[in-house]
């Protein structure tokens, strides 16, 4: 992944093997990445890179990241279930996603459009890092598949890694377990997840 703000936007965000070729979803998006990222530096937040993309920060908390995939660009809010969303623009990035928080586009024009709600919502949540306001605490208990429950029961190091977890990294795995129809894969991705568990990291860290 980059570690570079301005590879993002020259060459993409090195998470697949179209980075940096003519194919790489930033290329395509090219213009509206740009005018996004004007409007959130241009709101003040200082611009980092994050998980390979630009990620937008105030007062030491997330705002906001940029994301380019080949179906569209998108600005997506951290601490969504803050935002009022009064235009009705957020939307759940997928299934599992427990509050709307991103704003889809498909072309450069859509961008200069929202450019006032933009910077107003980029304000809102810039103002609730400032104040400290958090999202309430979410204590939905986990829908744990059964063969996770085995084998934490069967394995006592693991049990006592996964509970020492944060709920978010506890909910990528059992995000991922549950989209295998099969037992055999649960307990094939279990096996596998064994090592980044007992290292701390989520289902989807390297």
């Amino acid at each position: 992944m980059i570690t570079e703000i301005e590879d993002f936007f020259a060459r993409g965000c090195g998470r697949c093997d179209r980075f940096d070729t003519p194919d790489c979803a930033t290329r395509l998006w090219a213009e509206g990445l740009a005018a996004l990222r004007a409007i959130c530096r241009e709101a003040g937040l200082e611009e980092t890179v994050k998980w390979g993309h630009p990620c937008y920060m105030h007062a030491g908390r997330n705002i906001a990241i940029i994301g380019a995939f080949r179906g569209d660009f998108r600005l997506s809010f951290f601490n969504a279930a803050l935002m009022k969303d009064p235009e009705g623009l957020l939307e759940r990035q997928g299934p599992n996603t427990r509050h709307p928080d991103m704003i889809r586009f498909t072309d450069a024009a859509g961008v200069s459009a929202r450019a006032s709600t933009l910077r107003a919502y980029l304000d809102e949540a810039t103002g609730y890092a400032e104040a400290g306001v958090k999202p309430a605490r979410d204590d939905a208990p986990l829908d744990m598949p059964g063969e996770l429950v085995e084998a934490l029961d069967a394995d006592p190091e693991l049990a006592e890694a996964f509970h020492a977890l944060t709920p978010g990294r506890q909910k990528s795995y059992v995000i991922n377990l549950n989209g295998a129809k099969a037992a055999a894969t649960r307990h094939a991705r279990i096996a596998r997840f064994r090592e980044k568990i007992l290292a701390g990291k989520g289902a989807n860290e390297r």
